[in-house]
């Protein structure tokens, strides 16, 4: 028997929750449900979820500081849930952690087509790099497939599950352009109801950590009208 994913959902609104619950359940997953920030921290000290639906609205913490929080900590994938549906929350959001973001109401099934899209990518990056060992060194940049680390100038930089894997596959596709819906079905596995938004924000925060200047970036660079290239010519 296939062992079941197991999906924090961190929802104080038990209407919502229960269903979210009952939903993954008949779909083969294994959900907790915690109510309050303070809980979702305690699980996280006893159990390693394999993905975690997070609503922001929480009566004792803002759910963007946590999802900081838990980002320091772990690499799981996080689902924003949110009735916030501005452009300001989902790229702070974005910005603080996350893997992606949906608005209140929902579709059932598009959740659940989202998780297993992002639980599908990780077993395929595990299956294609298991046994592998492989460290890419591009001038003073060194990045490590197995281990998951990268580092500038010999200085380890912490990155996010999907930032390293967005990090590695413009690097393993070095000057390839690439486009945001391509690299958002790369990187996150679908594209058909991907936010163009996330690309935007986690070129952002590479570039943060790669770049000795971001505002002038000679790695990660855009191609107007098309997309972005991790570049390797001219960087004398």
């Amino acid at each position: 028997m296939l062992k079941k994913a197991k999906v924090l959902i961190i929802e104080d609104e038990g209407d919502i929750a229960n269903i979210l619950k009952d939903y993954l359940s008949v779909n083969h997953f294994e959900p907790h449900i915690v109510t309050t920030g303070h809980e979702a921290i305690h699980y996280m000290k006893e159990t390693f979820p394999d993905f975690i639906i997070l609503d922001l609205s929480l009566p004792d913490y803002d759910g963007i500081e946590l999802c900081r929080q838990i980002r320091e900590n772990s690499n799981v994938a996080i689902l924003i849930l949110s009735a916030r549906n501005s452009d300001t929350d989902k790229v702070l959001g974005l910005g603080f952690g996350a893997d992606d973001y949906m608005t209140k109401p929902f579709s059932l099934s598009e959740l659940v087509a989202r998780i297993n899209a992002h639980l599908r990518k990780q077993d395929r990056w595990l299956q294609d790099h298991s046994g592998k060992m492989e460290i890419i060194q591009i001038d003073h940049l060194e990045i490590n497939k197995n281990e998951y680390t990268f580092s500038r100038d010999k200085k380890y930089i912490p990155l996010s599950a999907k930032e390293f894997e967005l990090l590695f596959y413009l690097i393993q596709n070095r000057n390839q352009v690439f486009s945001k819906n391509q690299l958002l079905d790369a990187v996150w596995g679908y594209d058909s109801y991907g936010d163009e938004n996330t690309i935007t924000v986690y070129i952002r925060r590479l570039r943060e950590k790669v770049e000795v200047d971001p505002s002038c970036p000679i790695y990660i660079q855009t191609v107007w009208g098309v997309g972005y290239k991790f570049s390797t010519q001219n960087h004398s």
